[in-house]
């Protein structure tokens, strides 16, 4: 008895040492990690978002929420699906204890029994869409009845498990799971995943089929409806959910509601938050700057605004994913990416042009695209939900912009908003489409465009960059002669800047009572740039150029340049670097006249 008392105290002390050690060990950055159990269990980094669970449960009981990708959706909905598992209610202080709804917990807390479906993960071709589909159901719903098989009786256990189709299956558990009464919640994740495939690779004719009359698509969803209590849809764009209304009654989008703003992404505070913890525990410098961190991520990562009301909130949203991929990089290597841009964002890159390609989408959407990269923002505004073949329509496809996290709400124009460009890890997609538009016309080389921005850089050596990209513009008057002007050589020179790293390119930056049309910043924390740029573009059309007209376009560019260099801003932004100001002067399509000043 002695010996068995002596292990038990010794097994409890390691356990309880175990304990500690856990409790002390620096907890692991969560990249790419969505499953909220194993993030709380095996001690990752979580930025708390368990205080949305009262509003959410405030709601209608059948929601809607998008937002872009990489913003956490299913870290939201793996948390949920926790919180309202009744299989996990007893573990419930082991898993939110430290959290704030593990203080406040509602009384909702464990009662259902919960369905989480990943459309995502629903793959194949087309053709097989439909097979693929009712498999994923019968599968996900057979785990579903073996995980709650104790609430049911034996005969509906032998019955459901004879039934080889999900329509089936889901029937026997509506009726049996409403005579018991038996509360079930119902998550979806990335609902629209398929289906925008299926928009984007094969047309909307492929699409109506899915989503109309009696599409599969659409018939599921008429089978949910009335057999769960509670129903949390996430995706990343509204048009499905237009087209399946009939069918299923949503019952409330809180898409664009204030209350649920930063339900997603990360807030100023929370960044500064987790960067703290992370240099306290030794994993950054310690000499390093969260500020400055913060500072320098935020033109990339940061100013998403998802609703109106929010807009005179300063604390605006950083992309989540992005903010743990510089951190990420900043822990590995102490310094911040060289590159600021993910390339996971390329996917939904890729995604974008796909629709942009997709039947009559042509046109005006290349328009819509071409003008808001070129002025950095449109007005319009944002539709809650639209079918899929309204997508021709302008305004659909802004507010489709909108929803996939290319557009973000920056001000009012009347009873209409204004949507910009949130950051340059956008902006960089939008360059990138400019460019790919201009390389069938135009076609630069890129890797004799670096070499000439490195002598730019470094040997103060200007001209024969700005010469070539002059050169290269000029070529796209055989296409583009309706729509030259002054923004549209903006947008072009903008495009091309975005591919040289040793700059920031900050176009329109305000300056002195004015805004210079590009200050090209040296990148300082990762290249040693000797020279820096303040450039002017003016121009002229054919049809009003006159000498002397073109004498006071220069004069007047002249004195503005003059002006911003001398501006408070330019001594700390230029960081020790030589400046030079550099006016080019275009008459339609030709560069009339470029000179330092």
């Amino acid at each position: 008895m002695l010996e068995w008392n002596l292990c038990s105290i010794f097994a409890h002390i390691i356990k309880n040492s175990n304990n500690v050690a856990s409790m002390n060990k620096v907890k692991q950055l969560p990249y790419g990690v969505s499953d909220f159990e194993y993030v709380m269990r095996e001690n990752y980094y979580y930025v708390d978002k368990t205080m949305y669970i009262p509003q959410i449960e405030a709601q209608p009981n059948n929601l809607m929420f998008i937002r872009p990708r990489r913003f956490g959706k299913s870290l939201l909905l793996s948390m949920l699906k926790t919180y309202y598992d009744k299989a996990k209610k007893d573990q419930f202080e082991e898993i939110f204890g430290s959290l704030w709804i593990g203080k406040h917990p509602t009384e909702l807390m464990g009662r259902y029994q919960v369905m989480h479906l990943d459309f995502s993960r629903i793959g194949g071709s087309i053709d097989e869409l439909e097979k693929k589909f009712d498999e994923y159901l019968c599968y996900t719903l057979n785990a579903f009845v073996r995980k709650y098989a104790d609430d049911y009786p034996d005969y509906f256990i032998k019955s459901f498990f004879e039934c080889n189709t999900y329509t089936g299956k889901l029937i026997q558990i509506t009726t049996v799971a409403n005579e018991l009464r038996i509360p079930m919640y119902l998550i979806i994740d990335e609902y629209d995943n398929f289906t925008n495939v299926v928009l984007s690779e094969k047309g909307e004719e492929m699409y109506h089929k899915l989503t109309h009359a009696e599409g599969f698509y659409r018939d599921v969803f008429k089978k949910f409806k009335g057999t769960f209590e509670r129903i949390f849809f996430t995706g990343v764009s509204p048009v499905t959910l237009d087209d399946l209304t009939s069918g299923f009654n949503i019952g409330w989008n809180i898409s664009t509601l204030f209350y649920f703003d930063k339900m997603l992404g990360f807030s100023t505070d929370e960044v500064r938050e987790m960067f703290t913890y992370y240099k306290n525990a030794g994993h950054l410098p310690a000499d390093c700057d969260i500020e400055a961190m913060i500072e320098e991520m935020r033109p990339w990562y940061d100013n998403y605004c998802f609703a109106e009301e929010c807009l005179t909130d300063n604390n605006r949203v950083f992309n989540s994913d992005m903010v743990l991929f510089y951190l990420r990089n900043y822990m590995m290597y102490k310094s911040s990416p060289k590159i600021m841009l993910d390339p996971n964002t390329k996917t939904d890159y890729n995604k974008l042009k796909n629709l942009i390609r997709l039947d009559q989408l042509d046109g005006d959407r290349k328009g819509i695209l071409r003008k808001i990269a070129e002025d950095g923002e449109i007005v319009s505004e944002v539709l809650p939900s639209f079918p899929a073949y309204q997508l021709v329509k302008p305004d659909m496809f802004i507010s489709l912009l909108f929803y996939y996290g290319m557009l973000t709400i920056k001000g009012t124009y009347g009873q209409q908003l204004i949507l910009a460009i949130p950051n340059n890890n956008v902006r960089m997609q939008y360059y990138n489409y400019l460019i790919e538009n201009y390389s069938p016309v135009c076609d630069i080389n890129t890797k004799e465009l670096v070499t000439l921005f490195s002598h730019m850089a470094f040997d103060g050596n200007w001209h024969d960059a700005l010469q070539y990209m002059c050169d290269c513009y000029k070529q796209l008057s055989s296409v583009r002669d309706s729509i030259e002007g002054e923004r549209n050589i903006q947008g072009f020179f903008m495009a091309y800047l975005s591919l040289c790293n040793y700059y920031i390119t900050a176009p329109e930056l305000e300056l002195k009572h004015g805004y210079c049309d590009f200050f090209l910043l040296p990148n300082m924390t990762h290249y040693q740039s000797k020279h820096c740029y303040i450039l002017e573009l003016k121009y002229l059309s054919k049809s009003d150029y006159t000498e002397k007209k073109a004498q006071e376009q220069w004069d007047e560019a002249v004195e503005q340049i003059d002006g911003y260099a001398v501006a408070p801003r330019v001594e700390a932004l230029r960081q020790g670097t030589q400046l030079h100001k550099i006016i080019i002067q275009f008459c339609g399509w030709d560069m009339m006249k470029m000179e330092e000043v």
